[in-house]
């Protein structure tokens, strides 16, 4: 398998687009990339749950027809486009984002795939699969050569998605957030617990430690439940610095909430930490969750370390 084509590659996208009446008009179309192995498919299919018009592999001097052709369709399409796409290069792929995004006010959102080598390295091990750069060299050295070569597109997208701790719900999660089709969506705030020992939600936008709070995993008829619990909550909520701690995360959220939702800002996610994740994280997560209910907000509560039944 040949190398794809450099960067500084003239291709057929850039040729003057055909007077066509646009098929998606103002509607919206998003070019899903990234990194080799960090689920540019298991995204597709989730775009594809979510409503959207899904379409992989397709050579890239034929997205822009692909774009305008059609009747009329209503659905929002997201186009698949990797180092494996024929003719691809990375200003190549820019331009033609940007000829989208100029005809008729169209909305194109390029949405990137991260993820760390060595988890992309393991994938690939236990896949038995051939990284496309990597067909007559070291995995390691295909892997990075990749990540350096797409390095202007991860720059230049509307959103990353680091998968390397995201499981495929997590990941559907994030891109109902992002690429939900609701006209009324609005801000969606999602709460989830975790524990430090297992490292942070790579997803989280608002990060808090939860940890000095008085650790309820050190009384015997605790240890056994979580913070959804009542006796737990109780035993959390009466460490005086409970209050004080809660007045102030939500006097630092109240005002950046419209604050986000007014920049276009769609899914907002506030991460709360612990060292186990079942216990104190999971009591104050509950408490923001509700605290944001109340206000009317759209919420998604996750325990990160019970849904993914981890101990401790």
């Amino acid at each position: 398998m040949s190398h794809p084509p450099s960067s500084d590659q003239p291709a057929a996208a850039l040729a003057p687009a055909p007077t066509v009446p646009p098929s998606c008009g103002n509607g919206r179309v998003a070019i899903v990339t990234g990194l080799s192995g960090a689920g540019k498919t298991l995204a597709l299919k989730g775009l594809e749950d979510l409503g959207w018009e899904a379409v992989d592999n397709l050579p890239l001097s034929l997205v822009a027809n692909l774009v305008r052709s059609g009747s009329g369709s209503s659905r929002p399409l997201a186009v698949g486009i990797d180092i494996r796409t024929r003719d691809f290069g990375v200003e190549p792929v820019l331009n033609a984002v940007d000829r989208l995004m100029s005809e008729n006010g169209r909305k194109v959102e390029l949405l990137f795939l991260d993820c760390d080598d060595d988890v992309l390295c393991r994938r690939y091990t236990e896949s038995r699969r051939r990284h496309p750069l990597a067909i007559d060299r070291p995995l390691l050295d295909g892997i990075r050569h990749e990540r350096a070569l797409l390095l202007p597109l991860r720059a230049r997208a509307d959103l990353v998605v680091d998968t390397t701790g995201l499981a495929p719900a997590a990941l559907k999660r994030v891109l109902a957030g992002h690429f939900g089709l609701e006209t009324d969506r609005g801000l969606v705030v999602f709460v989830t617990s975790f524990a430090y020992r297992n490292g942070l939600p790579r997803e989280a936008d608002l990060v808090f430690d939860a940890r000095f709070l008085t650790n309820p995993h050190y009384r015997s008829d605790l240890r056994p439940l979580t913070g959804r619990d009542p006796a737990v909550a109780g035993y959390v909520a009466a460490d005086p610095a409970f209050g004080p701690f809660i007045d102030s995360l939500t006097g630092l959220l109240a005002p950046l909430l419209p604050r986000f939702a007014a920049e276009g800002k769609s899914y907002l996610t506030i991460a709360i930490g612990c060292t186990g994740g079942r216990h104190r994280s999971v009591a104050v997560a509950e408490r923001i969750a509700e605290w944001l209910r109340n206000r009317g907000e759209r919420v998604d509560l996750r325990h990160r370390e019970l849904d993914e039944g981890a101990g401790g």
